[in-house]
């Protein structure tokens, strides 16, 4: 069954971190004059932040979790398991949560692994850390998510260079008496060439021919080790299904739609978003947007999202926040943090 709650497992605080390095659409020499606002009409994206080339997406997080953990006044000792969300992991092998549970000198008895999601990552993430440390008795655990993909995305393909940034978070989970947190998740496999990288895994290993540019048309120009996104497809996916699964949770939980504080969607696109909240009826200052500054950064977007725009509105304020992932796999996720207090919400740069 895809639709589950999870009692007494609260979200105490949200770090996000983002590159230092600004890039603006208007200056990208990809998009003819005449695209560029169109580009920004549509999209709502104006600028992102993208990381140098030292900086991976562990980087980004690792910064975040440092800053949770000491707004908090955690101890490093108590927190027993970490779950990395990305894309972009460092290596091939090994996992990156390994990597960063001694970077951030956690115990060597907390629990580590990767998940490679990215749009609906983070609801992902939150239901496989809250579902373990419900089972398991955990009282502190920590999700990394986050994503590079200006590192997997062509410099000469105007669909997809403008659209995505580069933003690590982490939020930390501890156990909690009368919270719960209720989730809706599922996928579509047979949707999986919509957002694809089609070489550099198992299926098609790197090979001699795979770093070739080959022009697909005027102004996209990409190898077969960079991102793929088809447009339509995803538009039509995720105006579809994002609606349907946010329906699905109210309607599983008998919730009162009138009593939700906010719905933090998947920062996918502007039009996509705007469509989306129409489709639910939902009134324009309950939807935040971060694209404008930040763009489409993958699992990133609805923490990034929340602590960009949500702060003063939701810190140390109990509320009621839904959130919503739809993206690559196909996959999707909603979830309502019921009654959520978060102690700390912070944003900072690398």
């Amino acid at each position: 069954m895809a639709t589950f709650s999870v009692n007494n497992i609260a979200i105490k605080g949200i770090s996000c971190c983002v590159p230092k390095n600004t890039e603006r659409n208007i200056d990208l020499d990809i998009l003819a004059e005449d695209e560029i606002q169109k580009f920004i009409d549509v999209t709502g994206v104006e600028e992102r932040r993208v990381a140098a080339k030292e900086i991976c997406t562990s980087d980004l997080c690792c910064e975040a979790a440092e800053k949770v953990i000491k707004d908090l006044n955690w101890q490093k000792e108590e927190i027993e398991i970490l779950v990395f969300v990305s894309q972009t992991a460092d290596y091939i092998l090994p996992i990156s949560a390994a990597i960063l549970q001694d970077r951030l000198g956690l115990p060597t008895s907390c629990i580590a692994f990767d998940v490679p999601l990215g749009c609906s990552g983070y609801v992902y993430g939150l239901s496989i850390l809250a579902s373990m440390m419900k089972t398991t008795g955990i009282k502190k655990g920590l999700l990394l998510a986050g994503d590079t993909i200006s590192k997997i995305v062509s410099k000469t393909d105007k669909s997809t260079l403008p659209l995505f940034g580069d933003a690590g978070s982490a939020t930390a989970l501890e156990l909690s008496d009368n919270a719960e947190l209720l989730f809706d998740l599922g996928s579509d496999g047979s949707g999986y060439k919509t957002i694809i990288v089609p070489d550099g895994g198992s299926r098609n290993r790197i090979n001699s021919d795979s770093l070739q540019v080959q022009t697909i048309e005027k102004g996209i120009e990409r190898s077969s080790c960079d991102l793929v996104l088809d447009g339509m497809d995803v538009f039509s996916f995720g105006i579809t299904q994002a609606p349907k699964t946010v329906n699905k949770l109210i309607a599983a939980f008998e919730l009162d739609k009138d009593q939700i504080d906010y719905f933090v969607f998947h920062q996918a696109n502007m039009m996509m978003n705007k469509m989306i909240a129409k489709k639910l009826k939902l009134p324009l200052e309950k939807v935040p947007y971060s694209l404008k500054n930040f763009g489409n950064t993958s699992s990133a977007t609805i923490p990034l999202t929340i602590v960009s725009e949500l702060k003063e509105a939701v810190l140390n304020k109990p509320s009621n926040l839904i959130m919503c992932g739809f993206g690559v796999g196909l996959s999707w996720g909603t979830m309502l943090a019921k009654d959520c207090k978060i102690e700390s919400l912070e944003l900072i740069e690398l």
